[in-house]
């Protein structure tokens, strides 16, 4: 591979959301420098993630499961101001107070390897193919690793139905969902069983002319505390769909939906009241199998995102189930690349961890060139949540 005029740094982070920043607090940790060992790219316009494109009537206090990026906590936020905002200031100042110097800006248009991973026994970067080249709209980087936390935002998934092209209404995603006022007077029908289905639902039905919520599953709604003991279950349920090199499912499809006191008074009022998917639909609305049929306006599909992988597409990771197989947080297929936010680590804390684990692995494997040996203890640690 030719690297002329290609800047040469140890790692690139892909993504500077929960994921990408805890790996680059992480590297800095380990000993590798910003802009000189390792570079932090994000294609977003400011810093936030996903969190700034969130809906402005998400306030903070309503936000479920944020944990504080290691090394500094989120204090003195006003519950009642948009969490885009909040979270946006917060990884601002995290960003600043450590110096990670975000490129943005940038996308990171494809990631090509130099003839496949190099076998353990060599260090990467002592042969000829040792170095993955990672080409973005600011210029190429010929790295020695690469850390992906590219998290799922840019993928919504869109179901397919029979009818879809003809219906008469507008149809969105959750993802471009700005609040309760485009659907005012309307018959809306929210399709998905997911916490964003439910928040939006409960904020359109009081301005809504009627609302339906379809699901492909029973919702499944959980009481109580969540612990360490059900964080771990979960966990273990989503890693095993990554291990069989299936394409993951959140964590949070196998937590269930926690029984807030907005969610008991909409179950009371029926608002929550689900029926299962429909089968078609028609210029004018919804039919199902047994002849159910529902007029709608809109629909809203809260039917959540996929990994935002393709720019990998050129390594080929995946495996013949459509996933990507991993121990730890490194791919099975090219021990360079680790993806973090994905799959079992696809949650705040989670995201934590397995920058950690990012980190640590990639500095082993840089220094000494051999396999990171993880104990068994240590993973259940990173992957947790």
């Amino acid at each position: 591979m030719n690297y002329t005029g290609v800047r040469e740094v140890e790692v690139v982070v892909v993504g500077a959301g929960q994921a990408g920043l805890a790996a680059a607090f992480h590297l800095r940790r380990v000993g590798y420098e910003p802009d000189r060992d390792f570079v932090v790219l994000d294609h977003s316009p400011r810093p936030g993630g996903a969190w700034q494109f969130r809906w402005p009537t998400l306030t903070y206090d309503k936000v479920h499961g944020m944990h504080a990026l290691p090394g500094m906590e989120l204090t003195g936020a006003d519950p009642r101001h948009p969490s885009s905002e909040v979270i946006g200031a917060y990884f601002d100042t995290y960003e600043r107070t450590f110096g990670l110097r975000v490129h943005r800006p940038v996308s990171v248009t494809a990631v090509r390897g130099g003839g496949g991973g190099p076998p353990w026994t060599e260090p990467v970067g002592a042969r000829e193919g040792g170095r993955l080249l990672v080409e973005t709209s600011e210029g190429d980087y010929a790295a020695r690793a690469l850390i992906n936390a590219t998290g799922t935002w840019d993928r919504p998934f869109w179901p397919r139905f029979p009818g879809q092209e003809v219906f008469g209404g507008r149809q969105l995603h959750s993802a471009r969902y700005r609040g309760p006022e485009a659907f005012r007077a309307a018959r809306v029908v929210v399709v998905g069983g997911g916490t964003s289905a439910v928040q939006q639902l409960l904020e359109i039905a009081p301005v809504a002319a009627a609302t339906t919520w379809v699901t492909r599953r029973p919702p499944v709604f959980r009481e109580g505390p969540f612990g360490e003991e059900q964080g771990r279950a979960a966990v273990a349920l989503v890693e095993d769909r990554v291990r069989q090199g299936l394409p993951p499912r959140s964590v949070v499809s196998v937590t269930g939906l926690p029984m807030t006191e907005a969610i008991r008074r909409g179950r009371e009022s029926g608002v929550l009241e689900r029926l299962p998917l429909f089968e078609r639909l028609t210029p004018t609305g919804a039919v199902w199998g047994d002849g159910r049929t529902v007029e709608a306006d809109m629909i809203l599909y809260a039917t959540g995102f996929r990994p935002a992988l393709d720019h990998l597409a050129p390594l080929r990771l995946r495996e013949p189930g459509g996933g990507i197989r991993m121990e730890g947080t490194r791919t099975l297929r090219d021990a360079r690349v680790h993806l973090v936010g994905y799959g079992p680590s696809a949650s705040t804390i989670g995201a934590n961890r397995a920058g950690r684990a990012a980190a640590v692995s990639i500095r082993r494997m840089l220094t000494e060139g051999n396999q990171p040996a993880y104990e068994e203890t240590e993973l259940a640690g990173i992957l947790a949540s």
